[in-house]
């Protein structure tokens, strides 16, 4: 059904009653809306329309637009400067975002024609937007983040913190094969803003930076849980987007309130689908027979964790990352105390690996989105993206057989 091009969640749902009905337990057909509703029943959950919310608000509140500035006249003045200010923009923007998808689409549309008024190449141009794109689901607040700590019971908060150092070891790849590149094709300069062009843009941009650091530092602090800094990242991006940058008409709030519910409603879907199909794994035992099959191969963590990322990065290229991460997050759990892996550390290197998957040929929805938007056919965007995937395997291995740089920060603020 995939490769007939059938959307995921129908594929979770359509494949379980197909199962129920093969297998002859028709009384299981009773518990199927049970099990449809209490997938979606999760307080966790209700923080994914609500950084949507806090997206969509600073999105039409001018906030996005300052937050670029602010990191223009910053950093702009280096050599490949604009692609620095790209992956610096993308990382503000992932503490409020949290999606890939979502990031790549925006910042295509802002920052692509500007890098190209400025001699980048548009195949360049569009490969760092979309490589900075990747940093969404990785710097709270994520998606993804969300959803694995529904699935797996770790806890939400601590995913989020978790994801604070390899978010900034992201962008610094990033940044060094920006440089590699910008010193071996001599990129461009932007003009040195001015001191008081600084200034100004500083003052201009703490309303904007002001919803980001609501969201880490209540986190970080435990002031709050991960919904309800969702819950006041909107209230925040609300009023910042009303009273301060008076962007943000009342008219257009039925506008962003639609776009948040059609979004919203695609994710519950999926993860209500999703939730039937792991109960009928479950049924069968499946998980348990894959960690038996996992530890028979063998019984070292450095092949486990090994294995694990080859299967993710592969899947990645064929699966959406979303639906993947409910579907393997039950097969693997019960594997994680077998090889001594904290839950949170593993965490972090599913969801790394699956996001690289959007940028990886041929059903990488991130690419997609990219080459539609600025018109560079796939193949020529791969070309110039295949530094940026090096740079993420690389940190991805890092996080892999490092865990201090994942569980440092979520074990010292406790």
């Amino acid at each position: 059904m995939l490769l007939l091009g059938v959307p995921i969640a129908y594929v979770l749902g359509i494949t379980t009653v197909v199962y129920i009905f093969a297998t002859g337990n028709l009384t299981l057909l009773v518990t199927v809306p049970q099990r449809l509703y209490s997938g979606m029943e999760n307080y966790g959950l209700l923080a994914i329309p609500l950084f949507m919310l806090a997206g969509e608000l600073m999105n039409f509140g001018g906030i996005t637009k300052r937050l670029v500035d602010f990191a223009k006249k910053f950093i702009g003045h280096f050599r490949g400067g604009l692609a620095y200010v790209n992956v610096a923009a993308n990382m503000m923007l992932a503490a409020i975002i949290g999606s890939a998808t979502a990031q790549i689409a925006m910042m295509s549309r802002t920052m692509v024609p500007e890098m190209e008024k400025s001699g980048y190449s548009k195949s360049f141009s569009t490969a760092t937007t979309a490589a900075a794109g990747l940093l969404g689901p990785i710097i709270p607040p994520s998606m993804l983040f969300i959803i694995y700590g529904v699935s797996s019971g770790a806890s939400i908060a601590d995913m989020f913190k978790a994801g604070v150092i390899p978010g900034i070891l992201l962008g610094l790849g990033f940044m060094i094969i920006i440089a590699f590149i910008g010193f071996k094709e001599s990129f461009p300069k932007e003009k040195r803003a001015s001191a008081g062009e600084m200034f100004r843009s500083f003052l201009g941009g703490l309303p904007a930076l002001a919803v980001p650091l609501i969201i880490i530092v209540g986190i970080l602090s435990g002031a709050f849980t991960a919904t309800e800094s969702a819950a006041i990242a909107s209230f925040v991006a609300l009023l910042v987007g009303l009273f301060f940058y008076r962007e943000l008409k009342l008219s257009q709030i039925p506008k962003i309130l639609i776009n948040t519910v059609s979004t919203t409603a695609v994710i519950t879907i999926l993860i209500a689908m999703a939730n039937i199909f792991g109960w009928m794994l479950a049924f069968e035992r499946i998980p348990q027979q894959i960690a038996q099959w996992m530890v028979s191969i063998s019984d070292s963590t450095i092949v486990f964790l090994l294995l694990v990322n080859i299967f993710l990065l592969i899947l990645g290229m064929f699966m959406d990352g979303i639906a993947a991460l409910i579907i393997l997050v039950p097969i693997f759990m019960p594997l994680l105390p077998l090889y001594n892996v904290d839950p949170i550390h593993f965490g972090i290197i599913i969801c790394i690996n699956l996001t690289i998957g959007i940028l990886t040929p041929p059903v990488g929805s991130g690419l997609f989105i990219a080459s539609s938007i600025t018109r560079v056919p796939i193949g020529e965007l791969v070309r110039s993206l295949w530094p940026f995937l090096i740079a993420s395997v690389v940190v991805l291995l890092m996080l892999t057989y490092i865990p201090s740089l994942t569980l440092w920060l979520p074990y010292a603020t406790k």
